[in-house]
C-alpha cells in the first residue's frame, strides 16, 4: 500500500517537470528544408571535402545533385567551392628546436548562386583549427591523428555549409523599371 502511494507521488511530481521540458522549445535537429530541388555541384566530387559534401547533400533525400556541366542550366542553384586550403603551422618547439606542437587549419570558401548569376549566398570563408602535440618517436601515430583531425574539421565545415544552404531564402527576381 505504501509503495503504490510513493509511485503515485512520483508520477504526480514528474508531470510538471515533463510539461516544462516540452514547453522549453527543445527540438531535435531536422534534415533541413531547402529552397531548391536540384543543385549543380561546381566542385570536385572526388576530393575528400567533395565526397563528404556530396554524401550529405544526397543524404537529405530532398536534393538532386547534378554534376555534368551540360546540366548546370537546368539546376535551381549552383554551389561553388571557391577554395579549400589545408595548413599546418609550428606553434611550439623545445629547447633543441624540435617541433612539439602544430596547429592544423582548414579553410573553405564557397558561394551559392543561381545558374543565371543571382547570388544566394555571398562568398563565405569557413575555417577550423586544431592543436596537435608532436613527438618524433610517435611520428606515424601523429600522422594518423593529424588525418583524423582534418577529417573532423572537414565534417564540421560540411555541416556548417549544409545549415547555411537550408537557411537560404530565395530572393525575388529584380524587375526592370520603365
Amino acid at each position: 500500500m505504501n509503495t503504490s502511494r510513493r509511485r503515485f507521488g512520483l508520477l504526480l511530481g514528474a508531470g510538471p517537470m515533463l510539461a516544462g521540458l516540452s514547453a522549453c522549445g527543445f527540438q531535435l535537429r531536422s534534415a533541413g528544408d531547402y529552397p531548391f530541388k536540384t543543385l549543380f555541384a561546381n566542385f570536385s566530387t572526388n576530393s575528400p571535402l567533395g565526397v563528404e559534401l556530396r554524401r550529405n547533400l544526397l543524404g537529405t533525400g530532398r536534393i538532386t545533385l547534378l554534376t555534368e556541366p551540360a546540366q548546370m542550366a537546368t539546376a535551381d542553384a549552383v554551389l561553388d567551392i571557391l577554395s579549400e586550403e589545408r595548413q599546418q603551422a609550428v606553434v611550439g618547439v623545445n629547447a633543441s628546436g624540435q617541433v612539439r606542437e602544430l596547429q592544423l587549419r582548414l579553410r573553405v570558401r564557397f558561394r551559392l548562386r543561381t545558374p543565371q548569376g543571382q547570388v544566394l549566398i555571398e562568398p563565405v570563408e569557413l575555417s577550423q583549427q586544431r592543436d596537435l602535440s608532436f613527438t618524433e618517436t610517435a611520428a606515424l601515430s601523429k600522422e594518423i591523428e593529424q588525418a583524423t583531425m582534418y577529417r573532423d574539421m572537414q565534417t564540421d565545415i560540411v555541416q556548417q555549409i549544409m545549415r547555411r544552404l537550408s537557411a537560404v531564402k530565395p530572393r525575388p527576381a529584380a524587375t526592370a523599371k520603365p
